[in-house]
This record gives structure tokens, sequence and C-alpha cells, in this order.
């Protein structure tokens, strides 16, 4: 075995990389995991979707979120302030028109998922409970280190990192990039692609006290997550339950919008929920615990997601615009496909490029699902809700919102999806055509 003080280096320890860790840990690998910020810490992301069950129980966490009284989570619904007039066009199932779709999880057996219920989570507080799950099944933790850089000029890489004035280094077999949106090794090797369609920005805060009913038709799913869709273009809000009684709301648009807003942050939050007047009604009458946050670098992609020693997951190798709770799916899944790998490379000894094919290939399918599903959505938002109502596409729609989305074939919701998009699109006379929004995503999505 190589000189070298762990097996594997892990840089960022939010879920992605307490994942990872907890999965190599389990497999008996040594693992050192370095994380820049003292824990516990406000981050979004704060719903979670049933691809992460199966996950959580393969690590053996499902017994924490479960004593830590998350909400559950058992379905989403989206509102949209479209006319409700707008022709069906042979659609079936839309009682409440085109402005409004809901799911409950339930609806669809999912393997490895024996509960009908995911969460809503405080970031905060569930990263922290997996970086300790980590530590507790053998992962060595270093919170409040920055990695500096990653020495490749060796066979074994060193990850570098302060200590006082001068730095350290630890030798490792392989690095693993878990460092979220600030894409660490993505930059150091000048990997990182701006999305050339989804360039948004999101302002966020949290309510307590919001009536979670004022824009739902069923007041009984009040505690779902909800996507209000909003008449300005390509924006949406956000409403999540974090607790029984906090609530957070974000606004998600495109980075003109919030441009010409001159980064008045409470002004332009304010302004985009005045165009839905019952949002704003009840969010003017909830009490606001936090300052409005922005969150920028929405959406971009990677030249390469692994090679010689390397590898990247979760936000720190691909993040899609994150309509449909995708962030925390994609990390989690992300660590299981990679730790696969890993594991199989540890005991062939062989850490190069070609020996995380399957997690590249598998991860690469399941963003591009993501990708043109979401493309599709903002592209013609009214598609998504006639297919999620109609009997005959919406278990396979469920499949994607579940996150289902990492075999071999593409969703056949998917295929039809694209198929009338094309037709909206090429033909004004269409009664759909003036419905298009402004995005139009290229018919793949960036490679990495």
């Amino acid at each position: 075995m190589p000189d070298v003080d762990f097996d594997i280096g892990i840089i960022g320890g939010g879920p992605a990389g307490s994942t990872a860790a907890s999965y190599l840990s389990k497999a008996g690998l040594s693992v050192a995991v370095f994380e820049g910020d003292i824990f516990p810490r406000e981050h979004v992301g704060e719903s979670l979707i049933p691809a992460t069950t199966p996950v959580l129980d393969d690590i053996g966490f499902l017994p924490q979120m479960e004593a830590a009284k998350f909400p559950r989570k058992y379905g989403a619904a989206w509102t949209s302030a479209a006319q409700k007039n707008i022709p069906t066009l042979g659609f079936q199932g839309s009682s409440h028109g085109f402005g409004l779709a809901e799911i409950e999880f339930h609806e669809r057996e999912q393997l490895g998922v024996n509960q009908d219920y995911t969460y809503h989570v405080d970031r905060g507080k569930f990263d922290l409970m997996l970086l300790q799950h980590a530590h507790s099944l053998g992962a060595k933790v270093f919170q409040g280190t920055r990695v500096r850089r990653v020495d490749f000029s060796e066979k074994e890489p060193r990850v570098i990192f302060p200590v006082g004035r001068s730095e350290a280094a630890v030798r490792v077999r392989m690095v693993v990039d878990a460092s979220g949106r600030g894409t660490f090794l993505g930059r150091q090797l000048k990997l990182k692609v701006n999305d050339p369609v989804f360039n948004q920005y999101a302002i966020h805060t949290w309510f307590d006290n919001l009536d979670r009913t004022a824009l739902a038709v069923n007041k009984e799913q009040a505690d779902y997550i909800f996507i209000h869709f909003l008449p300005v273009t390509d924006t949406w809000v956000w409403q999540i339950p974090i607790t029984d009684t906090i609530t957070s709301v974000g606004v998600v648009t495109q980075k003109k919008h919030f441009s010409a807003s001159k980064n008045d942050l409470p002004g332009f939050f304010w302004e985009c929920v005045g165009s839905r007047p019952e949002l704003k009604k009840a969010l003017e009458q909830a009490e606001q615990l936090r300052p409005f946050k922005p969150e920028g670098d929405y959406s971009y992609a990677m030249k390469q997601i692994c090679g010689d020693g390397w590898a990247l997951i979760g936000d720190a190798a691909r993040f899609v615009d994150p309509i449909f709770s995708s962030g925390v799916s994609v990390a989690l899944n992300g660590a299981r496909l990679l730790s696969r790998d890993i594991i199989a490379a540890a005991e062939t000894g062989d850490f190069s490029k070609p020996s995380f094919t399957t997690y590249e290939t598998k991860l690469r399918r399941a963003v591009a699902n993501w990708y043109e599903f979401i493309s599709i959505y903002y592209r013609l938002n009214i598609l998504f809700t006639a297919f999620v109502q109609d009997p005959r596409y919406r278990l396979d729609v469920l499949k994607m919102l579940q996150g289902d989305v990492y075999d071999d074939t593409e969703p056949k919701a998917l295929h039809a999806m694209r198929e009338i998009t094309r037709q909206v699109e090429e033909n004004p006379d269409h009664l759909w055509h003036k419905h298009l929004g402004s995005l139009r995503a290229p018919s793949a999505a960036p490679m990495f």
C-alpha cells in the first residue's frame, strides 16, 4: 500500500461529502473530511425528495431523521397565476385548470423506499447531523479547515491546508471534491462552465406563522412543498416548512431581473411576491425571522467530473436550477454511486479515471434528464401541469419528481414533453404558443 495518511480526502462536509465519508468509512477505508466552515451553518436546499431515502437508509441514518422530528413531506404542489381557461388540447384530468397541480409520493412505489414521505429539513441541523454521523462511523473531520490547493504532481495527491501561518499537507490515495457551489477543484483545474440558459439568482429568508394554505386548493396539503410561479418572466417562489410554524420562502429569478433592482433585496423580494397578491398578503401577516440572503451561480457544469485520483460530487460536479428539489438528492446519490466505484478501486489499487466510469455515466444520464425536464418546465409551464394531471403520464412524471432518474431508460413522459414543446415552438398559431417562456435550453445539457 502507498505511504498515505488517509485513503480518501474529501473537501467539504455538506451532504455529499458526509454521505461519501459514511459509505467509505463503513467499508473500512480511512477518510479525512476537510470542511471550511464550523457547523451548524445556514444553507438552502431544505426540501428532500424520496430518492434520498434509500441512501439515508444505506448509511444507517434514517433513525436519526425520525428522532430529529423533521417535518414529513408527503408530496408537492404547484400554483400559477396563469389563466384557467387555457385550451386543454385533449389532456385529461385538468380539473383545476393548468394553473394548479399536486402529487403525493405514495402514488408510485419506488425501489428501496418503504415510507410514503420524505422530509423538509433545517439544513443547519441536518448537515451537522450528517457530518457527525460520518465521524461516528470513523471518518476524521477537520472543521474550520479551508483547503488551499491539491497537489497532483506526484502519484498520490496531497491536500494542502493552513496551520497557523504555515501550511500542512496530508497524502491520500484519492481526493473527492464535495465543496458545493464553491467548486474547489473545478476552479483549481479550470473545469467550470457557466450554464448558457439558467443564469438564475435566489433571494430567500424564513417566516414564522405563515399561513401555508393561502394559495392551496387542498388545505390538508399545507405542509407540502409549494412552488408558486409568478407572472414575472421565468420567476418562481418556494414555500418549504422548516418546523410546525417556520417556513422558508425564496424567490428565484434570472440574473437580469435581479440586477435591475440594483441589489435592493427587500424591495425586489416584495415586488416579486406582490405579483401574487394572496401570497404577499400572507407573508406580510407573518414574521420575518432572518435577513434576506442572495444566492448566485445557480447553474453550471464541469468539463470533467473525474480524473486520475480525483472526482467531483454534488454541487461541486453540477448544479441545475433547484425547482424540483433535486440538489440534495443528486448529492446523496452521487455519493452513493461514486463510493461504490471508490471501494472497488481501493480493492484493486487503481484510482485512475476509468475506475469511475459507472459513476460518471449514471450521474451524467441523471442530470441530463433533470436538466431537460426543468428546461421544458420553464419553456412551457402549462405542459408540466397538463402532464402531471393526465393519468396517462402522471406516474412517469412522478418518477422524475421522486428522483428516480438513474436507470438506463429515458422517461417516456420526457420524450413526449420534448416533442410537444417542439411543436408549440415551431407553430406560431398553436393555441399554447403565447404561453412559451423566454428560456430556451439546448437539446442536451451542457457536457461535463
